[in-house]
């Protein structure tokens, strides 16, 4: 995991950036790149080019002392700026390693050579497929003058793009780093890539879209991001009829469904415990967090890079909790980590301490959003004991909810197509919320998150299942299903019986309820009935709905001021983490905008 920053200057042409103006960028780019070193303080590098500039902050977690960016090509043609991990790199080393001679044990440097492989035919789409893990990266073809910028499937890893005043690309992820130089900031797309050469298609894409195109290039063809990413199970006739793991009851008649989610999270969490540094989990004590510690200890004792043939560097795999004291998830927490076996770690935080890392939260998160405000910041406090301890990257829990329908709204879904289009939603939007905060709380302190949930194989395995195997169906009894049932049944062995059949708890509520109380109650005294009245005036982008979210957004605008910075914020209402077309659902949710689950009535044991 680490950050970087380009630029590309496509509006010369063929013709290359004036020396004097190359200087200048140059030294603009490493101003700019400054401004996200804390997700990569261990190295800096720079690449100058006749039209691109790449600048790189390095965190290192695999290959340290090799593996420096940006990354060069054996013929020294082409140049990488990458971020983020990919898990299969060893196997596509070995298919290429006849036609590439690599330079580094850097799992990144793959990317070099499959652009190779592909750069004639230009199907960048089968290229990235091949491609397993989390990444966001800009590779420079200095011989043909060309680019290709992409990011992962779900957008775990965060990647914006903008322009300056004079019509200069740049990419960098974070949007801190484009704030203040350049005119337009918008987030690059998830799932998706841009390619300068004329092998693209892209001007065929752009053609037929209404959109305005934001690229250009040397010769005047309009560019725009491409979608690779691409899955049937998006919609609801490729699913509707899948294997079925129970009856209509309940009871099981299909195990190897269940078998088969198993099997396919454990492999996930296997893969990525490629490391060459110390690693985590963290443990909330909640079920999908859990799971991620119980799979992990059973592979940590020998180093996956190795076949098993190394001790761990830690031979004791360590978890961490993080809380006010007597909070639910800290209880919760340590019975599973005395179950599973881990060192565990309790970080406690007072309200206080909270509130007044607020600024510097929402400063590394770069969002007003309340929901990912609430969570993050006992998970920036947590971080920063994290990496105290000398631990570079941890395991979490992120994405199991929207695969599998774990938010307590989801107990109201009208059926089963309804359920199903709501987790295709919810995945779309990734990105920015669950995504967005586990990358960026955690990498504000220079520590790595993984997610195993959101493995690309392991997404096509959860969201081909079967909807009605995921729904909160009525029991015999008369009592409805527990939400994830599936996921529980597939790993309940591994758990306490109180954590594999724990309620949902969203990790703001979790981390004890007085926080999100204190919130609410802080911001409604701050923030006057005066100031709030005049909110479309102060905010005409994205009006606050609430005083919560005005108290964020005033602190937001003071660090990123442009309209550009506040439109890539999302701004849609919701209850319980519900996308707007799930308050459909329920005609009590017509008036509510709360994210907390408690505002689940007849559902969560607490609700309001």
């Amino acid at each position: 995991m680490c950050g970087f920053v380009g630029c590309f200057d496509l509006n010369s042409g063929s013709a290359p950036i004036a020396e004097g103006l190359k200087e200048e960028l140059r030294a603009q780019v490493l101003e700019m790149s400054k401004k996200i070193r804390h997700r990569g303080p261990d190295w800096s590098g720079v690449y100058t080019g006749n039209n691109a500039i790449l600048s790189h902050e390095r965190l290192s977690i695999v290959d340290p002392l090799s593996g420096k960016q940006p990354l060069v090509s054996d013929d020294e043609k082409i140049i990488l700026a990458a971020n983020g991990e990919i898990y299969n790199h060893k196997e596509i080393r070995a298919k290429l390693a006849d036609s590439y001679k690599f330079r580094t044990g850097s799992d990144c440097e793959v990317i070099i050579p499959l652009y190779k492989k592909y750069r004639e035919s230009g199907d960048f789409t089968k290229m990235i497929e091949e491609l397993s893990g989390i990444f966001a990266f800009a590779l420079y073809d200095s011989e043909n003058d060309t680019y290709l910028i992409a990011r992962d499937e779900i957008g775990v890893i965060p990647l914006y793009q903008g322009w300056d005043k004079a019509g200069r690309y740049y990419v960098a992820s974070e949007l801190k780093a484009l704030e203040g130089d350049c005119q337009t900031i918008e987030e690059f797309p998830n799932g998706s890539y841009l390619y300068s050469g004329k092998q693209s298609h892209a001007e065929l894409v752009s053609a037929s879209n209404d959109e305005t195109p934001k690229q250009v290039r040397g010769d005047g063809v309009y560019l725009k991001p491409i979608r690779w990413y691409k899955r049937n199970w998006e919609s609801f006739d490729a699913v509707k009829n899948a294997p079925k793991a129970t009856d209509d009851k309940g009871e099981v008649i299909n195990p190897s469904v269940i078998e088969k989610v198993r099997n396919g999270l454990e492999s996930a969490v296997k893969a990525q415990l490629m490391s060459d540094v110390p690693y985590g989990v963290l443990l909330s004590g909640g079920l999908d967090s859990s799971i991620i510690a119980a799979i992990t200890q059973k592979y940590s004792k020998k180093r996956v890079e190795t076949d098993s043939k190394e001790a761990a560097w830690w031979p004791q795999l360590h978890s961490f909790a993080v809380g006010l004291e007597g909070s639910p998830d800290l209880i919760a927490a340590q019975k599973a980590a005395d179950y599973i076996g881990t060192v565990h770690h309790e970080v406690h935080f007072t309200i206080q301490e909270a509130l007044d890392a607020l600024p510097d939260v929402i400063y590394h998160i770069e969002t007003y959003d309340i929901t990912t405000v609430r969570a993050s910041t006992p998970m920036y406090l947590l971080a920063r004991v994290i990496k105290s301890m000398g631990i570079k990257m941890v395991l979490s829990g992120e994405g199991s909810d929207e695969l599998f329908g774990g938010y307590l709204y989801f107990h109201k879904a009208p059926n089963a197509q309804e359920f199903h289009e709501e987790l295709v939603r919810k995945m779309s939007k990734l990105h920015l919320y669950d995504c967005l905060r586990a990358n960026k709380s955690l990498m504000a302190w220079g520590v790595e998150g993984r997610v195993p949930f959101l493995d690309k194989d392991f997404i096509d395995i959860a969201m081909g299942l079967n909807p009605s195997d995921k729904m909160n169906i009525k029991l015999p009894d008369g009592k409805q299903r527990m939400e994830k049932w599936i996921l529980r049944k597939a790993f309940e062995d591994l758990l306490p019986e109180s954590i594999a059949w724990r309620q949902k708890e969203q990790f703001s509520d979790g981390v004890g309820y007085n926080w999100i109380d204190t919130l609410k109650k802080m911001t409604e005294e701050k923030v006057s009935d005066a100031e709030f009245a005049r909110r479309e005036n102060r905010f005409p982008v994205n009006p606050p709905k609430t005083k919560e979210e005005y108290y964020y957004r005033e602190i937001y605008s003071r660090l990123f001021p442009s309209d550009s910075a506040a439109r890539c914020v999302p701004h849609e209402a919701g209850v319980a983490c519900s996308t707007a077309k799930a308050l459909e659902w329920d005609a009590a949710w017509k008036n509510m905008d709360e994210p907390s689950g408690r505002a689940i009535a007849g559902v969560h044991d607490k609700a309001y």
